[in-house]
């Protein structure tokens, strides 16, 4: 189904691009309240799988379209938001070991 809003066209992928952006933008929110509540900078682990998400869901999108700019940019990006990950979680079981050691 294709439909025309503002002169442009509306298809499944272009909805599917769309809601890749939605996950994309909405990690900026999301650490913008939760700095908030802390009354300083922080980054929340949501805001990094909302990275990968919306990473993931634009990079096939971009492939999907053929953009290799577009494509390299947000797929490279997956890597580093799937190591800060790593990195987290790496370091909650070194404190927990560290809790019960």
């Amino acid at each position: 189904m294709n439909m025309n809003i503002f002169g442009f066209a509306i298809d499944g992928w272009t909805a599917f691009g769309f809601l890749g952006q939605c996950f994309f933008g909405s990690r900026f929110i999301v650490q913008w309240l939760a700095s908030e509540r802390r009354k300083e900078s922080y980054v929340p682990v949501i805001f990094w799988y909302l990275s990968i998400f919306g990473g993931l869901t634009l990079t096939i999108y971009a492939i999907q379209k053929r953009d290799i700019v577009f494509t390299l940019g947000q797929g490279l990006g997956c890597f580093i938001y799937i190591r800060n990950l790593v990195l987290i979680y790496k370091k909650k079981r070194r404190d927990e070991a560290a809790a019960v050691g």
